[in-house]
């Protein structure tokens, strides 16, 4: 191409360059966005799944000790909601399972009750497991 005088402009191959390069950046920047959107709503999901179950384990240490029954039950099998967990306010998509087990450090048998138990308090986000946390359960002697 012939150019007249001091004229200066770009020619359609570097024009259809630069766009590419343009468009490329975009994508990238564009991707990093979704992957970051997506890391912090799972950190998010976790973290909520995680302060729920020391919460409800918490909750559980504070109730009273089932010595009675084997295992050791501190939520209502057809309402995780119900029993010690009454007062939580698990958000919608979330639920809490506590399970409990007599531990038998004495040696003579779980029918009996030794005095501790240890508590397995798990939650799921949208029926998956998300988080589960262990602790232990002991009497309190007056």
């Amino acid at each position: 191409m012939k150019k007249l005088g001091n004229q200066k402009g770009l020619t359609l191959i570097e024009v259809i360059i630069a766009s590419a390069v343009f468009a490329a950046i975009a994508v990238s920047v564009f991707i990093a966005l979704v992957v970051s959107t997506r890391t912090t709503a799972s950190v998010n999901e976790e973290t909520t799944a995680e302060s729920l179950t020391r919460s409800a384990l918490e909750i559980v240490k504070q109730c009273g000790y089932d010595a009675t029954n084997n295992p050791p039950s501190y939520q209502d099998p057809l309402d995780h909601r119900k029993i010690c967990l009454e007062t939580m306010n698990i958000p919608n998509g979330y639920d809490i399972v506590v399970t409990a087990e007599r531990l038998d450090p004495e040696g003579d048998g779980t029918g009996n009750d030794d005095g501790i138990q240890k508590v397995t308090v798990k939650a799921y986000h949208d029926g998956e497991l998300a988080v589960s946390t262990e602790g232990y359960k002991v009497i309190r002697l007056k």
